[in-house]
């Protein structure tokens, strides 16, 4: 009863005749050994399937295995998470109000969320690859659903950060859970993944985080800002029935205790020390403008302690020696978190400068900043379309520098021709880099570890706006300024600048490279 049954007529990317070999050749990168990214199950290359080599017309078209019913359960799961991100902007001044707390500390309502997503994303990605991603899917749900419910009802702040943090964790399962089932569809049907398949997650939370702002201020405006919380109750009983109803069912090896199934331990110890290190390095990139040097002794301790025991645990939460031994992967993630620090900066930072200097009203803003999210939509769906990756990059790469360069020319007092344009620049590198470097990742994972690996690039994403949180703190201070938007412009030029050097030298890049190699 799930979209993961492949008809008998066929369509390959732009309406292309399917050619490939039987289903037993079509497998990920590891499994082949096939050099190159543009021919993985990542979608990026031709569609392969049963009776695709026959040319007798009776191919199978992937779009029918990776169908709506697959989909639609898995776009909406993955958009829980980003929505949940920028939705509650918008309604933190009546939080404050009404617990008589300051901004510093509705701050943690954020801060919170992302410090469990960046932790929750790689452990429910390595869960999703041991226990099976559908049971993390619906677990994801049903967590989300519990949080919607404690920050609804909560009657105190400190309960209401705790529902933040369940939140993150609920949330963090959907995305890389999604990724592995989609690896174990293409692997079950014998068919590659699609591009705009990926490339359909990759807008679905850049979507969703676009009107997170719009949404979050009408709940606030019309239920309260409780209403803000409520909403993820409906949001994730529907995710969790479709889940029920159309997801496929996990292979019956992928259980705990199974061989075969990559079963064992989840490292809770890794974890922890993970969580710690984190916490340690959040705490401080917060305080930038009053930098708290101390936190910096137990956060190397942490971090040490951290891959000492992972090199000696058999089944370590970090995989150490596989990132050593995919070195395209984890350049992989580096663009990801300098591509998405420069682009929160920009998010954040402009929005905050369009307030508080230009004088838009925050409606106002969230409409100047409209083409960016336009730009990132219909980039995203065009990279989804195409089969390399390094090209799509290195434009953002040029896209981030000359946004940068714009910001540099406004002033309280421009038109607003000129603020529509420097939206719309951050969003083509915003809508490119999402869709590239998740192809990427999902191209370059190691075949029995493509929940993890994702949850990994979203966690450089959160450390990206972690970094850019604190670096907005420190330029601009208790205001916004055209100075210190000025110097988010510099930050913006020279990460551009690195980010293309990066992507061209990146020889896993190149056609015909292995897509799992260093």
């Amino acid at each position: 009863m799930n979209g993961g049954t492949h008809g008998s007529s066929a369509s390959g990317q732009g309406g292309a005749p399917e050619t490939g070999t039987a289903p037993a050749a079509v497998a990920t990168p590891r499994d082949t050994g096939r050099p190159g990214l543009p021919t993985t199950a990542a979608g990026p290359g031709a569609a392969t399937g049963p009776g695709a080599a026959n040319g007798s017309g009776a191919a199978t078209g992937p779009d029918r295995a990776f169908g709506a019913r697959l989909m639609a359960p898995l776009l909406l799961g993955s958009l829980l998470n980003p929505i949940n991100s920028t939705m509650i902007a918008t309604a933190l001044v009546a939080i404050g109000r009404d617990f008589h707390v300051g901004a510093a500390d509705t701050a943690w309502l954020i801060s919170a969320m992302y410090l469990a997503s960046a932790v929750g994303q790689p452990s429910m990605g390595r869960l999703a690859d041991r226990v099976g991603p559908r049971r993390v899917f619906v677990a994801g749900a049903v967590t989300v659903c519990a949080a919607g419910v404690i920050g609804a009802l909560a009657p105190t702040f400190a309960l209401l950060i705790v529902s933040r943090v369940v939140l993150g964790i609920g949330t963090a399962a959907a995305y890389p859970a999604a990724m592995a089932m989609l690896r174990a569809e293409s692997r079950r049907t014998g068919l590659p993944t699609p591009r705009h398949v990926l490339g359909r997650l990759s807008l679905a939370a850049l979507s969703s985080a676009a009107v997170g702002p719009t949404l979050g201020g009408l709940l606030a405006a019309t239920a309260g800002w409780r209403a803000v919380f409520a909403v993820n109750v409906p949001l994730a009983l529907l995710t969790l029935l479709g889940a029920l109803v159309w997801l496929p069912a996990d292979r019956k090896d992928a259980r705990p205790g199974r061989a075969g199934a990559g079963s064992g331990s989840l490292d809770p110890l890794g974890i922890a020390l993970f969580a710690a290190a984190l916490t340690c390095v959040m705490v401080f990139l917060l305080r930038l403008a009053d930098p708290q040097w101390p936190l910096l002794a137990p956060a190397g301790v942490l971090a040490g302690v951290l891959v000492w025991w992972q090199l000696r645990h058999p089944e370590p939460f970090l995989d150490l020696r596989m990132l050593a031994r995919h070195g395209a992967l984890v350049r992989s993630y580096l663009r990801q978190g300098l591509t998405y620090l420069v682009i929160y900066c920009v998010l954040y930072g402009f929005s905050q400068w369009l307030e508080q200097v230009y004088g838009a009203s925050s409606f106002q803003a969230g409409l100047i900043l409209l083409p960016m999210s336009l730009a990132a939509a219909v980039c995203s769906l065009v990279v989804a379309r195409t089969k390399g990756i390094r090209a799509p990059l290195t434009v953002a790469s040029v896209c981030l520098a000359l946004g940068s360069a714009a910001l540099l020319l406004l002033q309280g007092t421009g038109p607003l021709v000129a603020l529509l344009c420097a939206g719309a620049l951050f969003g083509i590198p915003q809508g490119l880099a999402s869709t590239g470097n998740q192809a990427a990742v999902y191209a370059q994972a190691p075949a029995d570890g493509v929940g993890a690996a994702a949850g990994l690039q979203r966690t450089a994403q959160y450390l990206g706006a972690i970094t850019a949180s604190g670096l907005i703190g420190l330029l601009y201070g208790q205001r916004a300024s055209d100075s210190g938007l000025h110097e988010i412009a510099l930050i913006g030029i020279a990460l551009g600048l690195l980010l293309l050097v990066l992507t061209l030298a990146d020889r896993g890049l190149r056609p015909g490279a292995t897509g799992s190699g260093g």
